[in-house]
């Protein structure tokens, strides 16, 4: 039978300067009971505005450090939490394991979930899904929600404070949206979530990449200076809303097997989206993308900082090519997607070619 189309996301965004002055305002129909999991860095970026917008309301706030990774015991313990606390709803403050901690709660305990990011460095605030690690770090699995979450709030001047060097990675993660979802829908591949691709999510998804080129290099000098500009807002709704609905309803393909691939190596210390980003121009070659497209992609990834060669991610040897191609080729990995199929000899080769490519570009 043939797959239901369907649109998933957030029931709310809220974005802008000083958002989270008005978290009490925007939020507040969610109850009056709340459990903030927060990084330490999400603290202290967080905390004293989001106080002020309660001013003397009498509204329970529980706030928490979370442990740094998203685990089933750390999970066990907000849990607890919320149980001990009769919270309405649990709003995570931080990066990525902090939300993914948080949303967790909330499925589990049947609360309200909000979802503040303070780097954007990923999409992983307005997605329905949590990556959940053991106690030891290892990987446990991929938790799927029936919905996404109830709200996201982006304060863009926190986003503005943060290093740099995040806003760019999430460039990256964002680069594959587009490209990734048209193949997945030029093949009828199900959408991340398991449903049939709209031509919603892929306007979504050509919008992100339309607005990284259009404005991520003047993004990066508002966010070396700590200042908000519309650039900068627009890169941020692109990092976070535009790539995390878009790939929550079109699908991943190459570029993030070739992500899924690198870790295999162990000790990679290349942020995702970094990974992503070169990811993706080895999809444009494996696709036979046109030469014009490929070196538009490629001249972005140069303009804001992106790698183009894999020196750039740290990977120096022909024997580690073969074993990304190799994990990246694997049953269940998204690179099926791609019409025709795809070898770990293709991949290599593709691989090799945009190193190559990007030597090229360098001048190396």
């Amino acid at each position: 039978m043939k797959l239901l189309r369907a649109m998933r996301e957030p029931l709310k965004y809220v974005q802008g300067k000083g958002a989270l002055l008005r978290f009490k305002d925007e939020m507040g129909y969610m109850g009056s009971r709340w459990l903030f999991v927060c990084s330490k860095s999400g603290y202290k970026a967080c905390h004293d505005q989001i106080e002020e917008s309660f001013a003397d309301s009498d509204d329970v706030r529980q706030w928490e450090i979370f442990g740094g990774v998203s685990s089933k015991g750390e999970i066990a313990r907000m849990r607890e939490l919320v149980e001990e606390h009769e919270i309405d709803t649990v709003v995570a403050a931080g990066g990525g394991s902090a939300i993914d901690t948080a949303k967790a709660t909330a499925h589990y305990t049947g609360t309200h979930i909000v979802a503040i990011p303070t780097v954007a460095a990923t999409d992983a605030p307005c997605t329905g899904l949590s990556v959940i690690y053991n106690d030891d770090g290892s990987f446990d699995k991929y938790l799927f929600y029936p919905t996404n979450p109830d709200a996201v709030m982006v304060d863009s001047q926190v986003i503005a404070n943060a290093p740099v060097r995040f806003l760019i990675a999430g460039m990256g993660d964002a680069l594959g949206t587009y490209f990734e979802g048209r193949s997945s829908l030029r093949t009828e591949s199900p959408s991340l979530e398991g449903t049939g691709i709209t031509r919603a999510g892929m306007a979504l998804a050509k919008l992100c990449y339309e607005t990284l080129r259009d404005y991520g290099s003047q993004a990066i000098v508002a966010c070396e200076n700590n200042v908000v500009t519309p650039a900068l807002d627009a890169i941020v709704e692109a990092n976070v809303y535009l790539s995390g609905v878009g790939a929550d309803n079109v699908n991943c393909a190459a570029a993030h097997s070739f992500y899924n691939g690198l870790t295999a190596l162990g000790g990679h210390s290349a942020p995702h989206g970094c990974c992503v980003a070169f990811g993706t121009l080895v999809q444009l070659v494996l696709e036979g993308a046109p030469q014009d497209e490929f070196d538009d992609v490629q001249d972005f990834c140069l303009e804001v900082g992106l790698p183009v060669t894999l020196e750039q991610l740290g990977i120096s040897s022909d024997d580690q090519v073969h074993t990304i191609a190799r994990n990246a080729c694997v049953p269940g990995e998204t690179i099926h997607n791609l019409a025709g199929d795809v070898t770990p000899d293709e991949l290599y080769a593709s691989i090799v070619a945009a190193d190559s490519m990007g030597k090229k570009a360098l001048g190396d």
